[in-house]
């Protein structure tokens, strides 16, 4: 995911919100329905700010 993220760490729920609609839209266009997404993860919101949080890779602990 890193690698289709913005070259800047952000906590910003907008600019997340906007990530967070740019993935949907991508997902859509590749034929993956919304459910399939939810169905792995409990929010995409939340995945997006992790991600921005922790470009390096992995998670925060």
């Amino acid at each position: 995911m890193a690698e289709h993220l913005p070259n800047a760490i952000t906590d910003d729920p907008a600019a997340i919100n906007g990530l967070d609609d740019e993935l949907m839209a991508a997902a859509k266009r590749e034929n993956v329905a919304p459910k399939e997404i939810y169905e792995e993860v409990d929010s995409v919101f939340e995945i997006v700010f992790e991600a921005m949080q922790h470009r390096e890779g992995g998670l925060g602990g």
